[in-house]
């Protein structure tokens, strides 16, 4: 009975994930998209990067522990990855990877 509901929520996810993509193209495909529409294309998503670094960001404490060392080298190094490759997957990967080498090198450290 468990996987029953599991597998009907993911299906229905599913649809409406479709749905939500779709309706774009289907409410603009004869019309010229509104400037305000390219607005939000262009802006959203460095303004999604942008929660995302905050929140990842909002629980450093940076007068205890390890004083955010691992968080700030990961950003730097992200940062510097994307600037140099341009791809946000390999930054993404290469950033985590280094944030989670450096916890356990320098976490058994921390006063």
């Amino acid at each position: 009975m468990s996987n029953i509901h599991e597998i009907a929520a993911v299906a229905i996810m599913a649809l409406v994930t479709f749905f939500l993509r779709g309706v774009p193209f289907v409410a603009f495909r004869k019309k010229k998209v509104p400037k305000y529409i390219e607005y939000l294309g262009n802006a959203l998503p460095f303004a999604a990067m942008a929660m995302l670094v905050v929140y990842c960001l909002k629980g450093v404490k940076i007068m205890t522990g390890n004083h955010g060392i691992p968080e700030l080298v990961s950003v730097i190094i992200v940062v510097l990855l994307h600037i140099w490759k341009k791809n946000t997957v390999l930054s993404v990967v290469v950033g985590t990877a280094c944030y989670m080498i450096l916890i356990r090198i320098i976490g058994p450290f921390a006063v």
